[in-house]
């Protein structure tokens, strides 16, 4: 019989964020107050699958996120730093649609090239990083379940790579929302098809889908 093993990559919760800036790889964001409810409802939806391996990016806001799920399946934290969030040169900048950053002529050196992206990390890069993480979590947890924490451009680049589709794509069309969980089933060593589910979606009011651009692009809340 096929050994079957999944690795659920969640993307960790709501951030407290009141400046609108991307914080990207700084310390110090940590997640809101609906964020921590976030990764409570995920913790208990996972909390009776057989959970036997959970790893964290280093970020605050990942381990913050996993904390529910170690109590909650019994099993402890470890941090992988391949989880990361991707490398961005306008971190630390308030860098949303509309506020006037994409015409500050400082800007454009950093902008020609959305393929790589020229602004941050490489996209070929990112999906090493991760594939190499989750293969390890599927290793770990073989036949059996893994949770790995991390953000939203990394894993929507996870996805794509796994899928064999095209690294370029419109960061506002990331199916990967706040405390989401993206599902790799492996039967063996063979990745068998990617799942996607929001456990805690119904937390998210729909005005807050749509917010602010962090690392990548990716859009993140910021609401206390």
């Amino acid at each position: 019989m096929t050994e079957r093993t999944v690795v659920h990559v969640l993307r960790h919760g709501e951030v407290f964020n009141p400046e609108g800036i991307l914080y990207g790889r700084r310390p110090g964001y940590h997640l809101s107050r609906l964020g921590v409810k976030m990764a409570q409802r995920v913790a208990e939806h996972l909390r009776d699958r057989d959970v036997t391996y959970l790893a964290a990016s280093p970020l605050e806001r990942a381990q913050e996120t996993a904390i529910p799920l170690s109590a909650a399946c019994g099993v402890t934290i470890e941090t992988d730093d391949r989880l990361i969030e991707s490398e961005n040169v306008f971190e630390g900048q308030a860098f949303g649609v509309g506020d006037g950053a994409l015409r500050k002529p400082s800007a454009w050196v950093h902008l020609w090239n959305p393929l790589r992206p020229s602004w941050g990390e490489p996209y070929a890069a990112v999906a090493a990083r991760m594939r190499a993480a989750i293969q390890d979590a599927r290793d770990a947890a073989r036949g059996h379940e893994a949770v790995v924490v991390s953000h939203q451009l990394p894993i929507w680049i996870a996805r794509l790579s796994a899928e064999g589709r095209s690294f370029i794509h419109d960061p506002r069309r990331r199916q990967c929302t706040l405390a989401s969980l993206t599902s790799f089933h492996f039967e063996g060593a063979g990745l068998s098809h990617v799942e996607y589910s929001e456990p805690a979606g119904d937390l998210i009011p729909p005005r807050d889908r749509r917010a602010p651009f962090s690392a990548g692009g990716a859009p993140e809340e910021h609401r206390p």
